[in-house]
Parts: structure tokens; sequence; C-alpha cells
């Protein structure tokens, strides 16, 4: 399990360690989880299309100030949840979301939680707000600590889970690119290369 020193340096650099990882929940008994795939870094105050932009402060984003390791979860459009995984220190918001995963345990049970007919295991969690609907998390879990819960964790990945070519070869590429539907920001913030993702995997959110 990835331990307090992991969270507690800047989005950036956690999102970009956090592709590869996985990310496990227990539901009902049984084990869920999915290897994060995709995500984008949230830096803070100057950060334009960041919650906590020019210091904000709201009940809502109050577990983005805890120290990282802890859930932000919040709601989109009225029906979309969204996971985070704060980062940084305490009453430094920076945060990462959760933009895609792939399936890897629990997969039936989580088509179920999608109400998924679709038997392509590629749609369940490929964007953001499909990830909370996979595993069943919503606002309630908001400000939970990955590190003290027996619910959800992040872990490295087993050996035999690791992603290689047809030869064999371990076929692990991150890329980098600017974050997407934040229109909102200025160009500065707009632009940052703040987004990552694993090359050539079929579970992205675009």
């Amino acid at each position: 399990m990835l331990d307090r020193d992991f969270f507690r340096r800047d989005a950036v650099t956690v999102a970009r360690e956090l592709i590869g990882k996985k990310l496990v929940r227990y539901l009902e008994g049984e084990k869920l989880s999915l290897r994060i795939v995709e995500t984008e870094a949230y830096c803070g105050p100057e950060d334009e299309a960041c919650h906590a932009s020019g210091g904000r402060r709201t009940e809502r984003t109050e577990p983005m100030f805890l120290q990282g390791g802890h859930l932000y979860i919040y709601l989109i459009y009225g029906i979309h949840r969204c996971l985070n995984i704060v980062a940084a220190e305490v009453d430094s918001p920076h945060a990462v979301l959760i933009r895609a995963g792939e399936p890897l345990e629990g997969i039936e049970l989580m088509r179920e939680n999608r109400t998924l007919d679709d038997p392509n295991y590629h749609q369940i969690a490929g964007g953001a707000g499909r990830i909370c609907q996979a595993l069943s998390l919503d606002e309630d879990y908001s400000g939970l600590n990955l590190l003290k819960s027996e619910e959800i964790h992040i872990e490295y990945i087993d050996e035999g889970e690791r992603i290689c070519d047809d030869d064999g070869e371990n076929n692990f590429e991150i890329v980098s690119s600017s974050r997407i539907n934040i229109d909102y920001a200025g160009d500065t913030y707009r632009n940052k290369p703040w987004r990552f993702y694993l090359k050539n995997s079929s579970c992205l959110s675009v």
C-alpha cells in the first residue's frame, strides 16, 4: 500500500506516479480493483482550473485542504461524481483527478454498478464520471483517509499484472498533455501539461 510520503508531494508529481498503480475497493465482501491509467493534477490557489483557485475554501472543497492521502469527491452536472486523491501538505490544496482506470478484479460487480449491458469492459471506468459509479463511491467518502480505510486504498501493481507487449517486454510509457474541459482557465494554466495517461491504453477517457 502507498504510504503517506507518496501523497505528501505536489499534485503534478503524484498524478504522474499514480499511473499504473492499483486502486482497490472492498464492496459487499468482494474486491474490486482498477489500474489507474489516466490522471490530472490540480495545484492550489494559483491554478485557475483548481477548485481552490484564488484561495476559495468551501464546505465542499474542505477535503482538499487535508494532508495528502485523503479522498476528495464532488458532483458535476448534477449526475457525475469525480474521484480525486488529495496531494501535498495540510492547507496546500492540491488534488489529482482520477480520469480513467482499467478494470482488474470484480469486473462483473463494477459492470452492475454501472448498469452496463455492453460486455466491453473498457467502458466500465474509462472516464472521470464513471470511476465513482463503478466503485460505488459518493460524497460521503469525501475526506476519507486512504491510509486508515479498510474499504479503499491504493497499492503498487503486482509483477504479474504489469503491462507487457507480445514479446513480454515492459510496455509502460506515460504521456502528458493539457487537461480536458478547462476552457474557463486562463491560457497559462489551461495549457499546462498536467494530464498524464498510459500510452496505448484502451481504457482512456478520450
